[in-house]
């Protein structure tokens, strides 16, 4: 669809769809549990809130003992995470908790968590304990099960085409109805108000996250094309589904993002 046929649409139904739309600044979660798949035994889970992360290792000690560390991490300027290593104690599980246990945590290293530059599912972790030198992971999301994407939606997309003339960004509403035949396959169709769109290809699962690495894209109705996209940060939500695309459109880039509510 050229930009001005998506600037007419986008001006009729900007207001309904103000309340849909993702937020302005698009950024990765990384709220997952990672470990290195070729050392199964150990891991991280990572909570993210907006920019600070909150970590819990479950690790061995020089005595190949388990033996866990919590860090606090805050995002910098280059978008990697940096903050304390901390050792806690307590009660005995066994025991009624008891304050008397507990010691102020006490930092006793450091934690970066730099997460790739291409993708949103593999990081590099680093981290020293007690002036041990230095270790450096590279750590990706964890899958723990299949999830289901599969349903009726509703909601709104915010898109950018870039790289041509004229360039620009549109926001538009639709129905979505997502097919996922296995948990290996899915085709999303939305339905916008003057056209209609096909994604469809193998899934990839990436912890709580899917990716499809090369998915046919193709619309029809007031704007005709067929071409291959590469999604990304495709997720099932508590009330529905989220994530984003890019994909070459008659000498476009088109970046698009969207989130719906299951109906």
């Amino acid at each position: 669809m050229s930009v001005s046929v998506r600037r007419v649409v986008c001006r009729v139904f900007l207001t309904a769809v103000a309340a849909l739309l993702p937020a302005a600044a698009h950024a990765a979660d990384y709220t997952d549990l990672w470990w290195t798949p070729s050392e199964p035994g150990w891991g991280v889970n990572v909570v993210q809130s907006d920019t600070f992360m909150f970590l819990t290792f479950f690790i061995y000690g020089a005595d190949n003992k388990p033996t866990w560390y919590t860090a606090q991490l805050t995002q910098d300027s280059s978008g990697n995470f940096n903050g304390g290593l901390y050792a806690t104690a307590g009660t005995y599980y066994a025991r009624p908790w008891s304050t008397a246990d507990s010691t102020p945590p006490q930092q006793v290293g450091s934690v970066q968590f730099r997460p790739s530059t291409t993708n949103a599912y593999q990081a590099t972790l680093a981290y020293a304990v007690d002036g041990v030198g230095s270790v450096l992971k590279s750590v990706e999301r964890q899958m723990l099960t299949p999830i289901r994407l599969g349903g009726t939606y509703t909601g709104g997309l915010a898109g950018v085409q870039s790289g041509c003339s004229p360039s620009g960004s549109y926001k538009i509403a639709y129905d979505l109805q997502v097919t996922q035949s296995s948990s290996s396959q899915a085709t999303l169709a939305f339905t916008f108000p003057t056209y209609a769109c096909t994604l469809s290809g193998a899934l990839v699962q990436h912890g709580t996250q899917y990716s499809i690495d090369n998915a046919s894209y193709a619309c029809s109705g007031a704007t005709s094309f067929s071409t291959s996209a590469a999604f990304s940060q495709l997720k099932a939500t508590a009330q529905g589904i989220e994530g984003q695309w890019v994909a070459p459109i008659n000498g476009c880039t088109e970046t698009a993002y969207f989130s719906a509510v299951l109906l």
